[in-house]
């Protein structure tokens, strides 16, 4: 989950139109670039402030069990911690 409206004001954007359209031009720029994945934006809940993090907890109530708000950078994201690998044989 996104928080697109504070995503917008921060870049500037008059409007949401206007803020997706320079989202998709900067995401191609990126990828043309061959860029590698992110583990906090692809396998977390939520990312964004930690006002927003949390929300995002509560509004999932029972699902965000064993989910964690963890600050990373300039940032939170919400996501499970890692588990231990362990062998069933």
């Amino acid at each position: 989950m996104i928080d697109y409206e504070r995503l917008q004001r921060l870049v500037g954007s008059e409007s949401y139109d206007q803020f997706r359209v320079s989202h998709r031009g900067w995401v191609d720029e990126y990828l043309g670039n061959n860029a590698k994945r992110q583990d906090e934006w692809s396998d977390s809940t939520a990312v964004g402030s930690e006002r927003f993090v949390e929300k995002m907890k509560e509004l999932l109530g029972f699902r965000a069990r064993g989910r964690n708000v963890m600050e990373q950078g300039e940032g939170y994201h919400l996501r499970e911690g890692a588990a231990p690998y362990s062998n069933v044989f």
